[in-house]
């Protein structure tokens, strides 16, 4: 029998899943591997001759050959890196993205220009990873973070205990806005985020397999057009919303002006913006409440 060195295993690996059709599969090497050795990737370049044991094949092969059907890597390894914190993840949750990682930059943003002890709400929360992200880079703000699967806030409530943030994020169970008691919990807040599901049903069938096939739907999937849920936000915002406070959402490419048109009618904005993500696609709105509300 060979001896399989970690160099050897990455380009074999890398050469299968390229032969599978899977995405970025050298990476997708690195990270099965480093898992496995429980090692960082640069180190697999440190010791490209390290020969492999047996024990740690069997594991490996078995991974692979689960990443070659396109179960997505994060499951696999139970890990993945979100505004650069490593977040722990079951098949519970939807995978953290990228492109999500500008609706907390401007979170942190808005949060870093204020004074005192700042409130802020986390929608649909799953993993936890936004609400872990802001709290992380600041520190004067607390959070309430909910979601409607109790399965996905038990992986949350690991990654915010792995950060010691229990004292700073409190988990709710339920929809939305649903579980949250407004003088219970926080009067209203100062800033109120969600990355929700947007997929609609003709877009959820055209998904990727590795999407499709393996991320909770209650995760992805908003109705026939994609936008049940920003309906739902729409309806209740300017109850748990400071005046002056601001609403992020995180939407799809596609779905800009018809948020806008939902936030629009409610009246109680003084400004709304899309930004758009890295690939130029509209990725978040950012909503102001406005500062003086008439009475009627």
């Amino acid at each position: 029998m060979p001896d399989w060195t970690i160099l050897k295993l990455l380009n074999w690996i890398t050469d299968y899943l390229s032969e599978k059709n899977i995405d970025s599969p050298r990476l997708s090497a690195e990270l099965l591997l480093s898992h496995i050795l429980n090692m960082q990737r640069i180190d697999l370049y440190t010791n490209f001759d390290r020969k492999v044991p047996k024990e740690r094949l069997d594991l490996l092969h078995t991974l692979v050959k689960r990443a070659a059907q396109a179960e997505p890597i994060a499951y696999l390894t139970g890990k993945k890196e979100f505004y650069s914190i490593e977040m722990d993840i079951t098949a519970d949750c939807m995978i953290p993205r990228p492109e999500t990682e500008l609706l907390v930059e401007r979170a942190i943003e808005f949060l870093r220009k204020r004074e005192g002890m700042q409130q802020a709400c986390d929608l649909c929360t799953g993993c936890g990873c936004i609400a872990i992200a802001i709290a992380r880079n600041v520190t004067n703000v607390y959070l309430t973070a909910a979601d409607i699967s109790p399965a996905a806030l038990n992986v949350a409530a690991k990654n915010v205990q792995k950060y010691s943030l229990t004292d700073r994020i409190k988990l709710l169970c339920g929809d939305l806005f649903d579980p949250i008691i407004p003088k219970l919990e926080a009067g209203k807040f100062d800033l109120i985020v969600c990355n929700p599901p947007y997929v609609s049903e003709t877009e959820f069938e055209s998904l990727d397999k590795n999407v499709k096939d393996y991320e909770p739907k209650i995760a992805l999937w908003a109705g026939s057009d994609g936008l049940d849920v920003y309906r739902k936000i729409a309806v209740k915002v300017d109850d748990f919303l400071k005046p002056g406070g601001v609403l992020i959402l995180e939407i799809g490419y596609s779905q800009g002006q018809a948020v806008r048109d939902l936030l629009e009618k409610t009246n109680c904005f003084a400004e709304i913006k899309i930004e758009k993500d890295f690939h130029n696609n509209d990725r978040i709105i950012i909503a102001r409440n406005k500062e003086n509300k008439v009475k009627v």
